[in-house]
């Protein structure tokens, strides 16, 4: 029997979760098996890959609690197939507790709401990957070879298989089955405007100009961005966060904590004199709720009201636009016109559910029925995105108005609680439940107590204390989209001081509202329950054209960018810091939103400028903190420009009718991850998983989790289904795996 032969380009996470299958299917195999799996990795970061490497720096934080940290299928997992025994698949709380009782090393010491550091992370990936690998050999006719080489290319073969080439042009494994697991990578800067002259005046003056902060223990030189020297930072999210941790307590500062809890930086004297940071909308990304869902997340998390699967298939068929997409038939939408506006109604029913309580609710939800079902069938008339939205709103702003008037009047004292019935809603229990998501349960408890006598009760409300900084009233506490993504009033400053006191008075609310939970906080509740618990619901909106061209390039412009701001924050501990920092005058924000960078010649420097704060602040190192998208045509390493050089693999493009056609980067791939090549034909013999699939597919990152029936282990059985299914192929040598079905 012809071996089988699998090679795996990129060892990271998911390798970790491929290996764990893998492991398990074939120590259940009934009959006997000839495999040989080949696993690449440029770095020779086997299980953690560079992202998630144990060797970076110790301040860089895992965007996910403990508990949401998985390595392995289990019970959850929808065709799993055979599971490992539950010894040998901890998630990643339970192989802190082993690794704690071990070492009693106190970074282990985690609870399931904890936010671990990245580089433990990938101690655990790097272990389990270990023990996949241990039980894979352990299975007769499995061999498994581990190459610290970059795969730079695949050549056909004659024999229908795949040459497998490294950086050094060696032919290594001629391959069945290529499963490409690169993961994150970054683009070259020469082929991107901006990039490509800050890189030019950097090459002819002192400036620098580091065009990736990852990985962030080789982005500054020896002397770099230390005493002396200003930093600048294009982007102000999880990137940048990163870099300003780097350059601050991983250079030996420290922080100390106050009896209030906030924190105070004492500086090493390593540091850079400052650190820039500046973006597009000059805010960072907003503090992660404690999550209260973690407890019963099956039960606890969001399932769409408004927002839905069918939703969208009824706005396909009532406002979209047919097109072919590929060889795929789609009714396109425009994400702005169509979806955002049942988006922002979903956030309002949330928000007042949340604030109002259940019954209240419910109420909100047969108040705007009506005109949620019109919107479906007609498509919103082609009108504007804000004319829909404003359409959808009329009925929750009208029973909302009779909420403020009602529980505003009891809590001002002129209007008794027991007068309050007949209204459709128990204004009894929205009064409770306001009470208690302003002040909290215990000073909630109290004011309740004075109910019977609406004039002490009026005088304790004025004199009670909202520890979260909540209006006291519910008119003072109106939904507002556009206050949710711009919480810094643009007329509230018109200096860089004042704008730096602006952004910290909001990074104080965001960090008592993020405090409070995703369960509790109106605000964290709406967009934690909408923007992340709903994203299988956007990725059917957005997914194989889903969207017209002009409005996919609109989505991932404008529309990623407030997902990444009100759901993919950093943890309240890491945000703590970094109002600290900025209290110390390392972190300098002063450049507010719509900033810019021109060059110096006359001082070899660059200067961001602030537009809307008149700020001018050379700086002598600039960081592109972003994350750069993928783009196979421009990525910095070779592997994706040599393939669609061969035509292996050709871009994803999203037809323009009338307007240019949208490619985002990404590659043109079926359902089930195998790539169109350029002549039209489905090559499966190649899996491409992860960033590769960004733009064709909507947010096919993240990591594993458990108890979820998670979208990435079900991506992972996509490719297992079809690969043991080619098995048989491969042991025939006249099979094709190349066909014209996509």
């Amino acid at each position: 029997m012809r071996s089988n032969r699998l090679a795996i380009v990129g060892a990271g996470p998911s390798c970790t979760y491929v290996l764990d299958r893998l492991a398990a299917t074939a120590r259940a195999a009934a009959g006997p098996l000839s495999l040989d799996v080949h696993i690449f990795d440029r770095g020779g970061q086997f299980g953690a890959g560079q992202v998630h490497s144990p060797d970076q720096p110790v301040t860089s934080f895992l965007n996910r609690i403990v508990g949401q940290v998985a390595f392995a299928a289990d019970e959850s997992v929808e065709g799993a197939g055979p599971l490992l025994p539950k010894e040998d698949r901890p998630t990643l709380l339970e192989w802190c507790r082993l690794r704690y009782e071990e070492t009693g090393d106190p970074v282990f010491d985690v609870a399931a709401e904890h936010w671990p550091k990245r580089y433990v992370h990938g101690l655990a990936l790097r272990d389990q990957f270990q023990r996949y690998v241990r039980m894979l050999r352990e299975v007769p006719g499995v061999n498994v070879h581990l190459h610290q080489a970059e795969v730079t290319d695949l050549e056909d073969l004659e024999d229908g298989r795949l040459a497998v080439l490294t950086g050094d042009g060696e032919r290594v494994v001629d391959a069945d089955h290529v499963l490409m697991l690169t993961g994150h990578s970054s683009n070259d800067p020469a082929r991107y405007p901006s990039q490509a002259e800050w890189r030019r005046f950097a090459d002819e003056h002192r400036a620098v100009f580091v065009p990736s902060a990852y990985p962030l223990e080789a982005a500054f030189g020896p002397g770099e961005a230390g005493p002396g020297t200003k930093v600048g930072c294009v982007g102000m999210g999880l990137t940048g966060i990163d870099v300003i941790l780097h350059l601050s307590e991983g250079r030996g500062g420290t922080f100390d904590e106050q009896p209030d809890g906030s924190l105070v930086y004492r500086p090493s004297g390593l540091e850079p004199d400052s650190v820039v940071m500046f973006s597009r909308a000059g805010l960072f990304t907003f503090a992660r709720p404690y999550n209260a869902k973690e407890r019963d997340p099956r039960r606890l998390e969001h399932r769409g009201v408004f927002l839905t699967e069918e939703a969208v298939r009824s706005l396909r068929l009532s406002a979209g636009t047919p097109a072919t997409v590929g060889r795929r038939s789609q009714r396109q939408l425009d994400f702005r016109a169509h979806v955002f506006p049942v988006i922002v109604l979903e956030m309002a029913y949330l928000y007042y559910r949340t604030l109002l309580g259940e019954d209240f609710g419910a109420r909100l939800v047969r108040a705007v029925l009506p005109e949620y079902e019109a919107f479906l069938a007609d498509g919103g008339r082609g009108q504007a995105s804000d004319v829909s939205v404003r359409r959808l709103l009329a009925p929750v702003e009208a029973l909302v108005d009779e909420a403020a008037e009602v529980v505003d009047g009891v809590l001002a004292g002129g209007r008794p609680l027991a007068g309050t019935g007949g209204l459709g809603w128990d204004a009894e229990a929205a009064v409770l439940r306001f009470l208690d998501v302003v002040f909290g349960p215990e000073q909630a408890s109290a004011l309740t107590g004075l109910l019977d006598d609406p004039e002490a009760f009026a005088a304790a409300v004025r004199a009670a204390r909202s520890p979260w900084r909540h209006a006291k009233d519910v008119a003072g506490q109106r939904f507002s989209w556009e206050r949710s993504i711009r919480p810094v009033d643009r007329h509230s400053f018109t200096t860089p001081e004042e704008y730096r006191d602006a952004l910290l008075d909001f990074l104080d609310v965001d960090h008592r509202w993020a405090a409070q939970d995703n369960l509790t906080n109106p605000a964290k509740t709406a967009a934690d329950g909408v923007w992340r618990d709903l994203r299988d619901v956007l990725a059917t909106a957005v997914d194989f054209g889903g969207l017209h061209a002009a409005s996919h390039r609109d989505f991932l412009d404008v529309f990623m960018r407030h997902h990444n701001r009100l759901c993919n924050g950093a943890a309240l501990e890491v945000m703590e810091k970094i109002r600290a920092l900025i209290r110390h005058g390392l972190v300098d924000v002063s450049a507010g939103p719509g900033a810019d960078v021109v060059t110096d010649a006359a001082t070899g420097r660059f200067v961001v400028r602030g537009t809307a704060t008149g700020a001018v602040l050379p700086v002598d190192l600039l960081v592109d903190s972003r994350v750069h998208p993928f783009d196979a045509e421009n990525d910095v390493l070779p592997v994706y420009p040599n393939l669609l050089r061969r035509g292996i693999v050709r871009k994803w493009s999203n037809p323009g009718a009338g307007v240019p056609d949208f490619a985002p980067g990404g590659l043109d791939l079926t359902e089930d991850f195998h790539p169109v090549r350029a002549d039209g034909e489905v090559d499966r013999r190649i899996t491409l998983l992860g960033p590769p699939s960004e733009g064709v597919m909507f947010f096919q990152l993240g990591a594993l989790r458990p108890n979820q029936n998670h979208h990435v282990m079900q991506d992972i059985l996509c490719w297992m289904r079809g690969f043991w299914k080619q098995d048989a192929a491969a042991a025939d040598p006249g099979g094709s795996l190349i066909t014209t079905g996509v």
